[in-house]
């Protein structure tokens, strides 16, 4: 087994100043997804940056200037369970992940750098419309939508001397919710995860998918049929108001359509599509409901 440099900064400044030195050198953080590679020998780099010491990236910050969420890359999923828990989708999203253990030390940033389609936290981010805040000692700070910055299976637009400073979105008034469907109800890798969320003021409905496509995608098609089928209700309008069964369905298949499975070990792509379908009925049904009880 080969040596391995460990650098370990204590700012920001410390660690771009390593990335551009050395733009090979992998971040770690939690390592819930590093040291895994590393253990069973699938990646050996040179070197890695231990980013867990940065007080930049445990910050989160919300702005009730302009309704904006920032949240830091290196803020753990127990601390979104437990400091965020008005980000409902978010906060499912979190408790789903990992076990006690896990969560103390996974990161959203961890989720974002593996860019896997099954990180339970990028439908969530997809579903917010968040951009994603990178950072480099070169060229500064930049911020990439967050379809621009997931390219494919564990393939990402973070430049090599970057890295990632977390997740800023604007915050939107109504329910949401996240779920997903595994092998086993815990410690499990989604085999289709589905993040709604519902803008109340912009009347529209967001819909994203994870597991189902090399990247997390958006369902386009259904979150306008969700918009127009609750106008047509007169759902925005009347809380009490709800959807038709048939219209629950359509919305539904929809989104199953705007999956693009494939069959693994975890499930067939027959299987996630159902699963989809499944996750879009609870999911707006549940926004519902929440709308007409509260």
């Amino acid at each position: 087994m080969t040596a391995m440099d460990v650098y370990l900064p204590r700012t920001l400044d410390e660690a771009l100043a390593v990335k551009a030195e050395h733009p090979d050198a992998m971040p770690i953080a939690g390592g819930t997804d590093v040291m895994v590679e590393l253990n069973f020998d699938r990646h050996r780099p040179e070197a890695i940056v231990d980013v867990s010491r940065l007080r930049e990236l445990h910050e989160w910050r919300w702005s009730h200037d302009d309704g904006s969420v920032f949240l830091g890359a290196g803020v753990t999923y127990a601390r979104v369970m437990r400091e965020l828990p008005g980000l409902a989708p978010l906060a499912q999203a979190s408790r789903t992940i990992g076990s006690p253990q896990i969560r103390n030390r996974a990161t959203v940033g961890g989720n974002l750098g593996t860019a896997s389609p099954a990180g339970d936290a990028l439908p969530v981010l997809a579903a917010y419309d968040a951009d994603i805040a990178l950072c480099s000692a070169a060229g500064g700070e930049r911020a990439l939508p967050w379809h621009q910055f997931h390219l494919g299976v564990k393939k990402s637009a973070l430049r090599p001397d970057e890295l990632i400073l977390g997740a800023r979105w604007n915050v939107v008034r109504g329910p949401g919710s996240f779920s997903k469907i595994g092998t086993r109800n815990a410690m499990v890798i989604s085999v289709a995860g589905l993040c709604l969320v519902m803008d109340e003021e912009g009347r529209s409905v967001r819909v994203a998918l994870g597991s189902v496509a090399p990247t997390i995608v958006r369902a386009r098609e259904a979150e306008a049929f969700a918009a127009a089928a609750m106008a047509e209700a007169g759902a925005w309008e009347d809380p009490n108001a709800g959807l038709p069964e048939a219209a629950l369905a359509e919305f539904a298949q929809r989104v199953a359509e705007a999956a693009r499975p494939i069959d693994d070990v975890r499930g067939s792509a027959a299987y996630r599509r159902h699963a989809c379908r499944v996750l879009a009925t609870r999911a707006l049904s549940w926004a519902l409901e929440d709308r007409r009880t509260s």
